[in-house]
């Protein structure tokens, strides 16, 4: 059975010994700077956060939630104890099985436990710290889903937006130029209405995580969670604005997106490791109703200098994205994609490829530099043989150092689609910052040369899979060396 709800993805990732409980944080700098530290690693525990202080007992966080691959992999109703390479494998294939699944509308679900209302709303009841030291102040949607509904086709989008406390009934929201609750959100100002928003604060990490990548224009991501989970999203109708929600959410704001209305927001360390957005007027959530669970739970995905929660999970799922694209696109000998965790699962992608024609590898990094998962804020783009694994930081660099040629094999490409939170990105004088210029880099061998190229001074992966077959007792099933092995033999005893 699928998770249902933020409160079983914590009894499970419990169970499987990846969460620490946390009593007594203070939420100003304290509860963020625990929660940065513990993402100076990746693979350490998921933090849930109670007893904060300033807040009721009860009145709980979830952080560091996808620092870790079988946290991941949990999330996707995946095994947990895929690596890298073949968790992208994995999910590509699922991807191929998924069919969307409708959410299911019920009359009632947890979230109307509470309600406030009119001037009983207070968003500052709920847990939102101050994340980072420069921060120009709380945050409590890091984790959150912004749920809106486009006023022509009726198409509903669920994408993950920051939300800044501002006081009790007013919230700040930035969303980036071209992202899809932007693009409703002025389709209801093109006609010169307030936008209808809801807002959940903590649900199923599963949305979140369908939030957060780059779900097609015109697609629900509860559709898509939904035939993932295998079972359909149950939804209530939020109570004020009408938009569908889940019955399962922590706690729902709605309201609406004024024109014509702003207040500063920000700075605020974003994923790219940086305050490059830094504080600019943005418009603001006017909210009219707070419905919540009795004890609930925020969940707080927080960004910072990359790999973070608020990008790691994106390295294995925009690397399927863009397989896959290449291939719609008909380009033949793609043997693996990695976007790299150090550039928040966004800014550098490998691609490996089993060279097939002249202009081959060129030709797949150009396209994946401007294809639609690769597309936004990518920096660079580094194509590498087969016998390279482009998960492998090592190997990659290894290749970049012994197969490109930097006159031939180097292309830019300018003016290029990105976000003002890249600290590289430019604009033309008028508006924000919202160009980038990219680099692609050919690190294949030169096809011209692949007869006659210089050996790779390594056993082979055939000779590799001989050896670990007739030493069993020194590898493990994966192929790793086994460290507590201190004497193996196979002399024959008489």
């Amino acid at each position: 059975m699928p998770i249902q709800d933020v409160r079983e993805w914590i009894s499970q990732t419990e169970d499987m010994g990846e969460l620490t409980r946390v009593d007594g944080v203070d939420p100003h700098l304290e509860l963020g700077g625990l929660v940065d530290l513990y993402q100076w690693d990746m693979e350490n525990p998921a933090l849930l956060f109670d007893h904060i202080k300033g807040y009721p007992q009860g009145h709980r966080l979830l952080a560091n939630v996808f620092t870790s691959m079988p946290r991941v992999a949990l999330s996707l109703n995946m095994p947990v104890d895929l690596g890298r390479r073949e968790f992208v494998a994995a999910w590509r294939q699922r991807l191929k099985e998924i069919r969307p699944m409708p959410g299911q509308m019920v009359e009632y679900g947890p979230v109307l436990e509470n309600r406030m209302v009119g001037d009983e709303v207070d968003l500052t009841k709920f847990p939102a710290p101050l994340w980072h030291t420069h921060d120009g102040g709380r945050y409590i949607g890091v984790g959150d889903i912004v749920i809106t509904r486009d006023p022509d086709t009726g198409w509903v989008n669920a994408g993950c937006y920051r939300v800044q406390v501002h006081d009790a009934n007013t919230a700040g929201i930035m969303i980036s130029p071209g992202k899809h609750g932007r693009i409703i959100r002025e389709a209801y100002w093109s006609r010169g209405e307030s936008c209808p928003v809801a807002v959940s604060l903590g649900h199923d990490p599963l949305l979140l995580l369908l939030g957060g990548i780059e779900v097609d224009y015109g697609v629900n991501e509860y559709d898509v969670a939904g035939g993932i989970r295998g079972e359909p999203v149950q939804l209530i109708n939020a109570p004020y604005t009408g938009l569908p929600v889940p019955a399962t959410s922590e706690i729902v704001i709605e309201g609406e997106i004024p024109p014509n209305e702003a207040h500063p927001e920000g700075p605020f360390g974003e994923w790219t490791g940086y305050y490059a957005g830094g504080e600019r007027d943005m418009p603001i959530i006017r909210i009219h109703s707070i419905s919540y669970r009795n004890n609930p739970i925020v969940l707080g995905c927080l960004p910072g200098k990359p790999p973070n929660d608020n990008t790691y999970f994106r390295s294995p799922l925009r690397a399927a994205m863009i397989w896959d694209e290449l291939e719609r696109l008909g380009l033949p000998g793609i043997t693996g994609v990695w976007s790299h965790e150090a550039g928040g699962g966004r800014l550098f992608n490998v691609v490996s490829i089993k060279q097939m024609y002249p202009g081959h590898s060129k030709q797949v990094g150009m396209l994946t530099a401007n294809c639609p998962a690769g597309a936004y804020a990518n920096r660079m783009v580094i194509v590498v043989d087969d016998d390279i694994d482009p998960t492998d930081t090592n190997e990659v660099l290894w290749a970049l150092n012994t197969r490109a040629d930097m006159i031939d094999d180097v292309e830019v490409i300018k003016r290029a689609r990105s976000t003002s939170l890249d600290p590289m990105a430019y604009g033309d004088g008028e508006g924000g910052r919202y160009y980038n210029n990219r680099m692609v880099i050919d690190a294949c061998r030169p096809y011209e040369r692949l007869g006659t190229f210089p050996a790779v001074a390594r056993k082979s992966q055939e000779e590799a899979r001989e050896l670990r077959d007739r030493w069993p007792e020194l590898f493990t099933p994966d192929g790793k060396v086994r460290r507590d092995v201190t004497h193996a033999s196979h002399l024959e005893v008489p």
